[in-house]
C-alpha cells in the first residue's frame, strides 16, 4: 500500500516578490491574481498540489508592510498568524534587490517560530549565478534556515525542485481534499477576484489599493451562469476612474473578466459590475467585517 504524504505550507513575505505567482507555479493552476502593484493579495488564498501520494496545502499570504489604516493592520496580523501551525514556511524575497527592512522584520518574526523556513530566493531569471551566491551569503548569516533555494516563479526554474524540498517537511498521512481539487476557496471569491485583477492592470498605481470587489450574485442556468459583482471603491473621483470616459474602461474589465471567469468555469457567463462608493470602507470595522476581513481572525 502506498503511503500517502501530506501537510500545510505557508508562503509569507513582504509585498510584490511574487507570492501569488509562486503559488500558481506550485499548483500549476491561476488559484491567486497577480499584478506589479504591491499588496495584490488581501486574503488567505489556498492552493492544493496534488501527486498520487502527495498533497501539499499551500498558504498564500497578504504582504506584510507598514500598515496605513485598519485593512493593513488586520492583513498583518493575519500573515504573521501563519507562521505557526504549518509544517514548513517557505519565506520568499526579491533576491533581485537588496535585503530590506520589511524582509528583517519577518525575519525578526520567524524567531518566535519553531517551524523549519525555507528561504526562496525568486526573480533569479534578472540575476548572474555569482550575484545569487552574493545574496544567499548575505541571508544565510541572518537566520537558521532549514534550506535556501533559488528559483524563478515566473519561468519556473527550481520548482520542481523546491517541491521536493518540501516534502521532507510533510508530516501527515491523510489527503485533506479531493485529488482534482486546486483551491478551497470559493467560486464567488475567485471571481471577484479576477474582476479585480483587471481592475489593477488597467488602473494607475494608487487607484487599486482604494478598490476592494464581491460578488453579490451567482446564479446558475443550464446554458448560462449570471454574476453580479459590486466594485468598492472609497471615492466618487476613483468611481469615474473607473468606470472611465463613456463607461470604457469598466466594459473593458468586464470583457476581460468574463473571458477568464468562462475559462475558469467552463460555461458562458453573463457579468455585470456595479462601481459604489464607500467613503473610507478600509477603516470601517463593520464594512470590513462584511467583506470578509475580519480582525480577531
Amino acid at each position: 500500500m502506498n503511503i500517502v504524504k501530506s501537510g500545510f505550507v505557508s508562503i509569507i513575505g513582504r509585498p510584490n516578490v511574487g507570492k501569488s505567482t509562486l503559488l500558481n507555479s506550485l499548483v500549476n493552476a491561476k488559484v491567486a491574481i497577480t499584478s506589479d502593484k504591491a499588496q495584490t493579495t488581501r486574503n488567505i488564498i489556498q492552493g492544493i498540489y496534488n501527486e498520487e501520494n502527495t498533497q501539499i496545502v499551500f498558504v498564500d499570504t497578504p504582504g506584510i508592510h507598514k500598515p496605513q489604516n485598519r485593512l493593513g493592520k488586520i492583513l498583518n496580523k493575519q500573515a504573521l498568524s501563519l507562521i505557526h501551525d504549518v509544517d514548513t514556511i517557505l519565506f520568499l524575497v526579491d533576491a533581485s534587490t537588496d535585503i530590506g527592512k520589511g524582509d528583517l522584520f519577518i525575519i525578526e518574526n520567524l524567531k518566535n517560530s519553531n517551524v523549519p523556513v525555507i528561504l526562496v530566493l525568486n526573480k533569479i531569471d534578472k540575476m548572474k549565478s555569482e550575484e545569487i551566491l552574493k545574496v544567499i551569503d548575505h541571508y544565510k548569516d541572518l537566520y537558521p534556515f532549514a534550506d535556501i533555494i533559488p528559483v524563478s516563479a515566473l519561468t519556473k526554474d527550481n520548482i520542481d525542485l523546491l517541491v521536493k524540498l518540501i516534502k521532507k517537511y510533510l508530516k501527515d498521512d491523510v489527503k485533506y481534499f479531493e485529488d482534482d481539487v486546486f483551491t478551497s476557496n470559493s467560486t464567488s471569491f475567485m471571481v471577484s477576484e479576477i474582476v479585480r485583477e483587471k481592475l489593477f492592470s488597467l488602473t494607475v498605481e494608487e487607484v487599486p489599493h482604494c478598490i476592494t470587489c464581491v460578488t453579490t450574485s451567482f446564479e446558475e442556468k443550464e446554458n448560462v451562469i449570471l454574476i453580479d459583482v459590486d466594485i468598492i471603491v472609497e471615492r466618487d473621483s476613483i468611481k469615474k476612474i473607473v468606470i472611465g470616459k463613456n463607461g470604457e474602461r469598466l466594459k473593458m474589465v468586464g470583457m476581460l473578466a468574463r473571458k477568464d471567469i468562462e475559462e475558469m468555469l467552463g460555461k458562458k457567463v453573463y457579468l455585470e459590475l456595479y462601481v459604489k462608493t464607500i467613503k473610507r470602507w478600509r477603516d470601517k470595522e463593520k464594512i470590513l467585517h462584511e467583506l470578509g476581513f475580519n480582525e480577531n481572525e
